[in-house]
């Protein structure tokens, strides 16, 4: 591996005090130590502000953000965008939780393929953080094509390379924020590629933007003609692609 570049580790934080502790830790006790993580407080009125002061006097590599109104999770992911110093940006929700050598991988798995944006695998847990024995494989490479049909990319592996393609934004929309984030990096910068290794550990049934798919379903359209700006026959093509690889998807979830 090249000489270890600082990982900017970006969490929104709202209403999480049951499950943040967990989730920055399993950030702050990664292999890879060059990193900062970004906790980003959209509003809580639970103990998170006062857990995040704490994490930040426990770990200088703890940085806080407060929002001074509630502005939604692409909101805060922006604000930790903005705010981050390393060459890597990554992501993580404050329920979900990475593996101890989730970026030492990932990073030399994205310098072997000089990739600009990357993923790995992931399993399920449940609300309580017991394993569930499902895994969600992802495609060894991404292309742009590929990724306007169905977001094959979970937020909570994802990890883009300033150096390749500088910061990138999510769109400001409500849900299928991080999808967009992706089609602009893979359209501008090529493909992505996906680690075959499970790196992280996602929380079933406690994601409530996620959990409601169909609904969500409605913000892809949204992607499809505002930011991504395809003509009107060409957005239905692939939202009825969507459509076909929402219903498929669960034979990619394979036992452990």
């Amino acid at each position: 591996m090249e000489d270890e570049a600082l990982v900017s580790v970006i969490m929104p934080v709202h209403n999480s005090a049951v499950v943040l502790r967990e989730a920055a830790t399993s950030v702050l006790q990664q292999t890879y130590a060059q990193l900062e993580i970004w906790l980003v407080d959209d509003c809580s009125t639970d103990d998170s502000w006062q857990l995040m002061q704490t994490l930040a006097q426990e770990d200088c590599r703890v940085q806080l953000i407060r929002l001074e109104s509630n502005g939604g999770a692409a909101a805060a992911r922006n604000h930790g965008i903005h705010a981050a110093r390393g060459r890597y940006i990554a992501f993580l929700d404050a329920d979900d939780l990475w593996l101890p050598q989730k970026l030492e991988r990932q990073i030399a798995f994205m310098q072997q393929h000089h990739s600009p944006l990357s993923c790995a695998a992931y399993a399920w847990m449940d609300a309580k953080g017991n394993p569930t024995g499902k895994t969600i494989r992802v495609p060894a490479r991404i292309s742009y094509r590929k990724l306007l049909r169905y977001n094959s990319i979970g937020c909570l592996t994802a990890m883009y390379d300033t150096q390749i393609c500088g910061k990138q934004f999510m769109p400001n929309t409500p849900q299928r924020h991080d999808w967009g984030l992706w089609l602009s990096i893979t359209r501008q910068f090529g493909p992505a590629t996906g680690l075959q290794e499970v790196l992280a550990q996602y929380r079933t049934g406690s994601h409530s933007l996620s959990s409601n798919k169909w609904k969500a379903a409605r913000h892809n359209w949204t992607i499809l003609r505002e930011h991504e700006q395809k003509s009107m026959p060409v957005a239905i093509w692939y939202y009825l692609q969507f459509l076909l690889f929402k219903s498929l998807k669960y034979l990619n979830i394979t036992s452990i």
